[in-house]
């Protein structure tokens, strides 16, 4: 290919000539998220609250990320030019695959997961490509996109890791670019750094004011501890004279847990006359061993060192997270599992759907009787529901009301004294008279019947909200059977309905048919009068006489019988004395005189009675008391027996027959394709959720086996501080050459470490490990 063959042991700076050292600690775990990217990738869109652990690559243009990348992997494959290169998140997975001996030919390649199956050899393809797709999505305008490209390359020359490769930073659009370039790519890069589950890869170069760096800016907005941050300094080499980074990489100035590393990066001039990143990578090394600062620095210094550390860094992130990721992939199988019994499996055969229809009806039925009964699975906490409700229409809407009615209300005494007077005709009342008073009470009886069928609606209305809320899993596949199951319901409602109601008015009717004044807890007629005449002597004593009472002649009856007297005879005479003295020629002359005609006024076409005596009083207080007596005992009746009436025609007929109306109206062979249509939508979801669902079932298995096997190792491995990096070592090897020891450590024994102390202590600071 044109370019030095170069082993994961040059990364590590081991010694070609001796045996090559055991895996390092990324060939574990990482693999697992990389071969966990390849799965979840076709849902990807369906997961995107799950975060796979990775590094996030992320600095300004022209920052020297691109070469950071591509020194990681060996190889030119990165689209360059002097705008914006990168349009697209990069998802770059690699893959250690160690050569085999037997094997001949090329051992690396890349392979596109738009493209699967095909395999890049040539890395100036894999350019090309990538440049491609992100035309093919983004157009040629320079524009950004979201919309990840996933690159996997396998090769003896890496490390395993994944890395994400975000779009420059830039400040101001070039060309055509949108005009909001700088916040498009701003709430990208924070969507990918945000998530706890990332490392965040911060490149600053070192010609430009690294107090200021975008890249280390945005990281501490989204990482505030710098606890999951690693800064990477580029261009070393050409930084003014005098001048160096020594402060920046033992993290003096800004401090980051992870630390920092400084690399050398290829020159313009070297990427244009094709020198190889071997060539590149051998003067980073004599660059910093030569250099009188640097030099002393080694830990923090080189490419080697950086895919060391990302290594080691992500692979201790790996293993912290892990648990809760499982945790994660089980808590959302479950809505997986949901959601597949909702849509269920397609149905071919009439049998098949025969049973189903039968099965959806039943438990429609089961569900509709147990929130009458208040047996439903489901209470609320929150309002009342299903029969509860029922209830509360009877006794706090019903019966209530009733009880608020006054039968007097909308009757005034004239009311009554002419109702009265009419049952009398020429005779007087001697007595409280029973035909006003039936006729009366039975104006009374008769408000009851609205609000019978009043309730009669409210709770036919209740049956309705509760028939809609029984809907099964399996009816939000068939929108036409759910159709014509409210309609076979709703007629059943009605229809039930009609029988309640006409109770309702049969009840009425049978009060109003018969007044029963035999009724033991009626007043009666005797007590009424006596206890109107207590009334209206105790309401005369508290009152005097209105000005339209008036009061009644001293001589009673018989003092009324000179009425009219005056008006014929003229004034009543002083004496019989006087009478007789009286001149015969003034009787004479009066008996000669023609008399006058008397004229009576017309009687007005509306006639009301005028006076209204004691008697008339009595007879009025009697007779409300009497209604009231009445009505009360009716009321009670009706306030008894309507929500009978209703429960036994309306809700229990419904528990009692709804099932076999379904299965009359709608368990027919002729309308099963019918109702068991399915809406497109329905099928299409079916379809994704299955995939999700052996998706999260492949990924949970494989977590599953990683789980007995390579994570219990983790809670064992006694951690130290490694002085020269400030990454965690074990007691037999260095951090150069970090090697798994089997441990036969329980998983009980391992999964406390994930929250305790030890994993914390798995990023040591960069300051701890310099004295800061």
């Amino acid at each position: 290919m044109g370019e030095e063959a170069r082993t994961a042991d040059d990364f590590l700076g081991a010694n070609p000539r001796t045996p090559a050292p055991p895996p390092t600690i990324g060939s574990s775990v990482i693999p697992i998220v990389n071969k966990l990217q390849d799965i979840l990738t076709p849902v990807r869109g369906q997961l995107a609250q799950i975060s796979l652990p990775q590094v996030a690559v992320v600095g300004s243009q022209s920052s020297g990320k691109s070469s950071v990348l591509e020194a990681l992997v060996g190889r030119d494959f990165l689209p360059r030019g002097c705008d914006i290169c990168t349009r697209r998140p990069l998802v770059l997975m690699l893959e250690n695959l160690p050569r085999r001996p037997d094997e001949d030919g090329v051992a690396e390649w890349g392979e596109f997961r738009h493209l699967p199956g095909k395999r890049f050899y040539d890395f100036s393809k894999i350019r090309q490509e990538i440049q491609a797709e992100t035309d093919r999505e983004v157009g040629y305008n320079k524009g950004v996109s979201d919309k990840e490209i996933r690159l996997k390359i396998s090769s003896p020359n890496v490390l395993n890791m994944v890395l994400v490769d975000l779009p420059g930073i830039t400040k101001v659009p070039v060309g055509d670019q949108p005009s909001d370039i700088e916040a498009r790519i701003r709430k990208m890069i924070m969507a990918h750094i945000r998530q706890e589950n990332c490392i965040i890869l911060a490149v600053s170069p070192a010609n430009s004011d690294l107090a200021t760096s975008d890249a280390l800016q945005m990281a501490r907005e989204a990482d505030p501890t710098g606890s999951r941050t690693i800064g990477v300094i580029t261009k070393l080499d050409i930084m003014d004279r005098g001048t160096d980074a020594r402060k920046f990489l033992l993290g003096n100035v800004i401090p980051l847990r992870l630390g920092y590393v400084g690399v050398v990066n290829r020159s313009q001039e070297d990427i244009n006359k094709n020198r190889s990143i071997a060539n590149a990578l051998t003067y980073e090394e004599r660059f910093f061993r030569d250099h009188p600062v640097y030099r002393g620095l080694l830990d923090h210094c080189g490419i080697p060192q950086l895919a060391r550390k990302l290594n080691q860094i992500l692979e201790h992130h790996i293993r912290t997270v892990l648990p809760d990721l499982k945790a994660e992939l089980n808590s959302f199988m479950v809505g997986v599992i949901k959601d597949l019994r909702t849509f269920g499996e397609a149905m071919e055969s009439r049998g098949e759907q025969g049973v189903i229809l039968l099965n959806i009806l039943t438990r429609y039925c089961e569900a509709f009787s147990a929130m009458v009964d208040g047996k439903s699975q489901e209470l609320s906490t929150k309002e009342l529901s299903g029969g509860a409700r029922i209830q509360y229409i009877f006794q706090s809407i019903f019966v209530k009301s009733l009880e608020e009615v006054d039968p007097c209300d909308d009757l005034n005494d004239d009311d009554i004294r002419t109702a009265i007077q009419n049952a009398t005709g020429l005779r007087n009342s001697l007595f409280v008279p029973e035909v006003p008073f039936e006729a009366l009470v039975r104006r009374q009886i008769a408000r009851l019947l609205d609000p019978g069928h009043q309730c009669v609606q409210f709770v036919y209305d209740e049956l309705m909200k509760m028939s809609r809320a029984c809907e099964t899993t399996e009816l939000q596949r068939f929108p036409l059977l759910r159709r014509r199951m409210d309609e076979v319901m709703g007629k059943f409602l009605r229809d039930g309905v009609i029988p309640a109601e006409r109770m309702i008015e049969n009840l009425i009717e049978m009060e109003m048919d018969y007044i029963n004044s035999a009724n033991p807890n009626f007043l009666g007629g005797t007590k009424a009068v006596e206890l109107a005449k207590q009334e209206f002597k105790s309401s005369q004593g508290s009152h005097p006489p209105s000005n339209n009472e008036r009061p009644v002649p001293s001589g009673g009856y018989n003092a009324t019988k000179n009425w009219g007297i005056k008006s014929i005879f003229g004034s009543r005479v002083s004496s019989g004395e006087s009478q007789a003295s009286r001149s015969l020629s003034e009787t004479v002359s009066f008996m000669e005189q023609k008399p006058s005609t008397i004229q009576l006024s017309e009687p007005p076409s509306t006639l009301r009675p005028l006076e209204v005596t004691e008697h008339d009083e009595v007879i009025i207080i009697a007779t409300k008391l009497l209604l009231r007596s009445y009505y009360d005992i009716v009321r009670k009746n009706i306030q008894d027996l309507v929500p009978k009436a209703i429960m036994h025609f309306l809700v229990n007929h419904t528990k009692r027959n709804l099932h076999s109306a379904f299965i009359k109206k709608l368990y027919r062979e002729n309308l099963f394709e019918e109702l068991f249509q399915e809406p497109d939508e329905v099928v299409v979801k079916r379809k994704q959720t299955h995939q999700l669902y052996d998706v999260l079932q492949n990924a949970i298995q494989i977590l599953e086996e990683v789980e007995s096997d390579v994570l219990p190792q983790s809670s064992n491995l006694r951690l130290g501080a490694d002085t020269t990096n400030g990454l965690p070592k074990t007691p037999e090897f260095s951090s150069s050459s970090l090697r798994l020891t089997n441990y036969s450590a329980s998983r009980s024994s391992y999964l406390p470490s994930f929250t305790g102390s030890s994993s914390r202590r798995l990023f040591h600071s960069e300051e701890h490990s310099n004295g800061l």
